[in-house]
């Protein structure tokens, strides 16, 4: 028996890496499994692959970012199984460039695949649950790229940031609702990852392959479970054995001026006494320096 029976969840852009992992786990784990993919031939392999192993699964092949994509991608898990459960926003593009070459094209579509559609699956579903009277669970993804920030990824981090803050703002407006909304940043080694931390660690001795991308699933199939109802809002650090809780942002110090408007003079003389004692430099920093795990070095 498994967290999932008698459920039916939907995964977007889960033809490979980390979204095939979710879609295959989920599946294991009891629930039917609607497949969203673009790529219909990557998509129809998962679903023979879960059908193969005694599942229910069906692909989706339409676009989750566009409005109709998502009404028919919800419709789909409806038609097919009577119910949906639980939503896992997966899907996402990468298209890096530093800002000055940044193409606006670069940025819309990362803008487009990441924010839009994790919104509008979001949208449709929720819509749906309040209606029915339906509890259910929605897994976003995030990245450290967006928590922390890095260099070449403006369009990415900011939407993987956006989907953050999206996350805890759908736990808020849904928890009366019986919905939970949970973000993951996970670190993986997929396609759209290699090569972006150079060589990666992983000695032929070691049997546990800490970086493989199935590793992110068990964590996601647990936040799509009634057994993680009393979470939400909340993001998880996800990779290889390990499951971190990020901390939002959170006011570090602060300076007043007894009362008076700040003139720029003096602001000018005391800002820097909010980093006194604190570790957070004036200057651009780094944050992935700040990674608990990085792959060139898992130590």
């Amino acid at each position: 028996m498994g967290l999932l029976v008698g459920k039916v969840a939907v995964v977007t852009g889960a033809g490979r890496g980390i979204g095939r992992g979710e879609a295959i786990e989920l599946a294991l784990q009891g629930a039917a499994v609607v497949v969203n993919e673009l790529d219909a031939e990557a998509g129809a392999a998962v679903v023979q692959e879960i059908q193969a192993a005694g599942g229910a699964a069906v692909l989706h092949s339409g676009d989750c970012s566009e409005e109709s994509g998502a009404r028919s991608l919800i419709g789909l898990a409806l038609e097919t199984f009577g119910r949906v459960d639980a939503l896992v926003n997966n899907a996402g593009i990468l298209r890096d460039r530093t800002v000055v070459k940044m193409s606006p094209e670069e940025w819309d579509a990362v803008i487009k695949v990441h924010l839009r559609g994790h919104f509008l699956p979001t949208q449709v579903v929720c819509a749906h649950w309040k209606e029915a009277g339906q509890s259910g669970h929605i897994v976003c993804t995030a990245s450290t790229s967006g928590l922390l920030g890095n260099f070449g990824q403006a369009n990415y981090g900011a939407a993987k940031a956006g989907i953050a803050a999206f996350s805890a703002i759908v736990a808020q407006e849904m928890w009366r609702y019986g919905v939970t909304c949970n973000a993951i940043a996970p670190a993986a080694r997929t396609r759209m990852t290699e090569g972006a931390y150079g060589e990666i660690f992983n000695p032929a001795s070691e049997d546990f392959d800490f970086w493989h991308p199935d590793n992110v699933a068990p964590m996601v199939a647990f936040l799509c479970s009634d057994a993680s109802s009393h979470i939400s809002g909340k993001t998880f650090g996800v990779q290889g054995d390990t499951v971190e809780l990020y901390q939002p942002f959170t006011s570090f110090s602060v300076i007043e001026n007894g009362g008076s408007r700040w003139d720029p003079e003096q602001l000018a003389g005391q800002v820097d006494e909010l980093f006194a004692g604190f570790p957070i430099e004036p200057g651009a920093t780094n944050g992935m320096a700040r990674l608990r795990f990085t792959m060139t070095d898992r130590s």
